[in-house]
C-alpha cells in the first residue's frame, strides 16, 4: 500500500509500524535485538510496528536510527526554503572581497612639476 494524506491516521500508524518491521527483519533484528539497540523497551518495539499511537516520538527516533533511516527524515521534513527576497539579502551580507594587508608607504620625494620621474 503507497502512503498518501489519504489514509487515515490509524490506518498511516500501521503501515509505518509494517514498514519498520520489514526494514528490521531484512537486518535480521529480532524485535529484542532492535529494542536493546534502541535502548527502549520491547513492548515499545512491538507497539511501534503494530502502529499503536501510544508510544512516544523519541522512541521512533531511536529505532530509526538503528535501522539507518534517520537520513531519510529530510524528505520526510525538508529545511524551509528561504525567499527570493531574503535570498538576496543574505547574498548583499556576504563577503566578496579580501581586504588585504595594509602596507607601510616608505618616504618617498614628493613628486612635483618639471622635475623627472
Amino acid at each position: 500500500m503507497e502512503i498518501s494524506d489519504k489514509l487515515t491516521n490509524e490506518t498511516l500508524l500501521k503501515l509505518i509500524g509494517e514498514r519498520l518491521a520489514q526494514i528490521r527483519l531484512s537486518k535480521n533484528l529480532t524485535q529484542e535485538q532492535l529494542a536493546d539497540q534502541a535502548g527502549i523497551g520491547l513492548r515499545t518495539v512491538q507497539r511501534l510496528e503494530l502502529g499503536a499511537a501510544a508510544t512516544q516520538l523519541s522512541s521512533f527516533v531511536r529505532v530509526c536510527r538503528i535501522l539507518g533511516l534517520v537520513e531519510r527524515f529530510e524528505v520526510l521534513i525538508p529545511e524551509a526554503a528561504a525567499s527570493p527576497i531574503a535570498q538576496l539579502k543574505l547574498q548583499s551580507r556576504k563577503r566578496k572581497r579580501a581586504t588585504g594587508r595594509k602596507t607601510v608607504k616608505s618616504e618617498s620625494k614628493k613628486w612635483t612639476w618639471g622635475e623627472p620621474s
